[in-house]
C-alpha cells in the first residue's frame, strides 16, 4: 500500500496578491435579486408620486372630485388645464421668464466660470495663488443677506431681471471642479500649442474646451437647473408680479392658494379643478430638467469624478 505523504501547506509570501475586498467578490444570486428589489423599491418611491402629479393634472373636475384629490388610475384624460395655463397668462409669462434667465445666466455664468478656472489651473498666471485663497475664503465665510441686499439695492438691480442672475452667478465649487480638470490636460500639449503662436484664448478655445466637454456639461446642468429652480432672489429683490418666474408664481399657486391671473373665473365656475392647474404647474416646472438630465447623466462620472480627484 502506498502511503499518502501530505504535503506540507506554503504559507504566502509578501509578494502574493492580497485577498481581493469583499465588494470586489463575485455577487451571489441572493446579492444580485437583493440589489434589484431595492433598486425596484427606491425607482417605485420616485415615480409613483410623478405618475400622481402627472394623472391628477391631465383629469377633470368631476374626476378629481370622484377620486377626493389626487387620482392614481387615469380617467377621462384632457389637456384643459395645460391650454388655459399656456393661454397667455400669467403661467406663459413665468414660464418664458424663466428660460430668458435660465439662458442668459447660465451662459454668463459659464463664461465667468470657465475664464476664471483656466486662469488659476496656470500656475504661473498673476496672483492666481490669492486669488484662488480669496475664492476658497467665500465658500467658508459670507457676508449674509442684508449686506447683500444692501448691494444689490445700491446697484439698482431691485426691480430688475439682473437681480436674478448676479446675484449667483458664480459658484466657487464650480469654478474649483473645472479648474481641477483643467489641470489634467497634458501641459506639453499646451506648451506645443504655444510654440506655434497660439495665445491664451484660442488655447482655451480650440484645444482645452474640447478636451473638457464632459466638465463642461456637468457644470452647465448645474447652473442651468440652479437658475431654472431659483425663487428666492425673486421674492427678495422684485416687487412686480408681471416679473416673477414661474417656481414664483408655483409657490402663490400650492403654498398660497393664490389662482393665476385669468384662470380664477375658470376655478370659480367649475371649468377647471384647482388641484389640476397645481399639478400642471408642477409638472411644468419639472419637464424642463427631466427632458434635459438623461443628456447629461452620461458625463456625469467622468466630468465630477475627474474634476474632484484632480483638484
Amino acid at each position: 500500500m502506498t502511503a499518502v505523504i501530505d504535503k506540507p501547506v506554503r504559507k504566502p509570501g509578501p509578494w502574493a496578491a492580497p485577498p481581493r475586498p469583499v465588494w470586489e467578490e463575485e455577487p451571489s444570486k441572493v446579492g444580485l435579486a437583493s440589489k434589484g428589489l431595492v433598486l425596484g423599491i427606491a425607482c417605485l418611491a420616485i415615480l409613483f408620486p410623478l405618475w400622481i402629479v402627472i394623472v391628477t393634472s391631465l383629469s377633470t373636475r368631476k374626476t378629481i372630485d370622484e377620486a377626493g384629490g389626487l387620482v392614481m388610475v387615469p380617467k377621462d384624460i384632457t389637456f384643459i388645464a395645460y391650454q388655459e395655463l399656456l393661454s397667455g397668462g400669467q403661467v406663459t409669462r413665468a414660464a418664458i421668464i424663466s428660460v430668458l434667465v435660465t439662458l442668459v445666466g447660465t451662459a454668463f455664468s459659464m463664461t465667468v466660470s470657465v475664464l476664471c478656472a483656466y486662469g488659476l489651473s496656470r500656475t504661473g498666471s498673476l496672483g492666481h495663488r490669492w486669488i484662488l485663497m480669496t475664492l476658497l475664503a467665500t465658500m467658508f465665510f459670507s457676508a449674509g443677506l442684508i449686506p447683500t441686499y444692501l448691494l444689490v439695492q445700491t446697484l439698482g438691480l431691485t426691480d430688475s431681471y439682473l437681480a436674478l442672475i448676479l446675484p449667483s452667478a458664480v459658484s466657487v465649487f464650480n469654478i474649483l471642479v473645472l479648474r481641477g480638470f483643467f489641470q489634467g490636460i497634458s501641459q506639453e500639449l499646451i506648451d506645443s500649442a504655444r510654440i506655434d503662436g497660439a495665445g491664451d484664448f484660442r488655447i482655451l478655445w480650440q484645444i482645452v474646451m474640447p478636451l473638457s466637454r464632459a466638465v463642461i456639461a456637468v457644470i452647465t446642468l448645474f447652473y442651468a437647473v440652479g437658475y431654472w429652480s431659483a425663487w428666492f432672489n425673486a421674492s427678495l429683490y422684485l416687487n412686480d408680479q408681471d416679473m416673477m418666474p414661474l417656481q414664483n408664481v408655483m409657490i402663490q399657486l400650492v403654498q398660497k392658494q393664490e389662482a393665476p391671473v385669468g384662470l380664477g373665473q375658470a376655478i370659480k365656475t367649475g371649468q377647471l379643478s384647482g388641484l389640476a392647474v397645481q399639478m400642471a404647474v408642477m409638472v411644468m416646472a419639472l419637464l424642463p430638467v427631466a427632458v434635459l438630465s438623461p443628456f447629461v447623466q452620461k458625463h456625469f462620472k467622468k466630468g465630477m469624478l475627474t474634476g474632484a480627484v484632480k483638484g
